[in-house]
């Protein structure tokens, strides 16, 4: 459960910045045509952008589909696309293409190697097939590039590799330089405090977690039962019965809804 969530949230704060800049709106209809194509280096460099652009916007509203047929149409015009091509990796890993993926995040690398966002995105990729090590080393590699901004949101990436793979020293290492970067951003805080909550440090997960749920619009099912769980291992066992209240009265389909009605908080 906890799991699903680091992945979520951590993915959620990602995607903010992994898509190129969507400034065209998708057409109602669908895919648009290109009027008169010409071979002109200006004008298949623009119909590539606008192609690029479509996919952006159709990724971010869930239709993979027609995204990946709209990012195939900008690498028709231009196949040494690099923000295609790393576009193309992110549709086919959501589609769970995973070796056509890793193939188009190689192509956008080999074209674009000190590009950082490309790097984090093959990381997090990566890291969701469980190659930890692998995922490790393009984070690094992002972070090390002096003209990369992406810095909070690949730590908060690589803690939650880290997390996943157990390592919650490390995990606590990435996730506070990240949290240093963006104190305000709410899935860093909640995994923070998840991992704090994993090795023990009950009062700073405590102060981590009362940031996401002083905001009732950053509050969930998981960071509410994070809380009740922390203050019961506190001994506050009226805070841990209100914090469980909280998830039944607000989310009462939610699967920790039912753990707080069976009692189970060590779950």
């Amino acid at each position: 459960m906890t799991r699903r969530l680091l992945a979520s949230l951590a993915m959620l704060a990602c995607l903010g910045t992994l898509l190129p800049a969507c400034v065209t709106e998708p057409p109602a209809g669908g895919s648009v045509r290109d009027a008169r194509p010409s071979n002109d280096p200006a004008d298949v460099e623009r119909r590539a952008k606008v192609r690029l652009e479509l996919a952006s916007a159709y990724f971010a509203r869930g239709q993979t589909e027609t995204a990946l047929n709209e990012v195939k149409q900008a690498l028709a015009a231009r196949p040494d696309m690099p923000e295609a091509l790393g576009l193309r990796g992110l549709i086919y890993a959501a589609l769970g293409e995973n070796r056509l993926a890793e193939e188009s995040f190689q192509r956008a690398l080999s074209l674009a190697p000190r590009d950082g966002d490309m790097r984090h995105n093959y990381g997090w990729f990566l890291c969701q097939q469980r190659r930890y090590a692998d995922a490790d080393r393009e984070f690094d590699a992002a972070m090390a590039l002096p003209q990369y901004r992406g810095g909070s949101r690949t730590l908060l990436a690589k803690g939650v590799c880290d997390a996943r793979e157990g390592r919650w020293a490390d995990a606590e290492s990435a996730l506070m330089r990240s949290f240093q970067l963006d104190p305000g951003n709410a899935a860093t805080s909640f995994n923070l405090a998840d991992t704090l909550y994993r090795r023990g440090e009950y009062e700073r997960a405590r102060f981590y977690v009362q940031r996401v749920n002083a905001v009732a619009e950053q509050s969930s099912p998981s960071s509410l039962w994070l809380a009740a769980r922390i203050e019961r291992r506190l001994g506050n066992l009226a805070g841990a019965r209100e914090f469980g209240r909280q998830v039944r009265d607000r989310f009462p389909q939610s699967p920790e809804a039912a753990l707080f009605e069976q009692g189970r908080f060590d779950d």
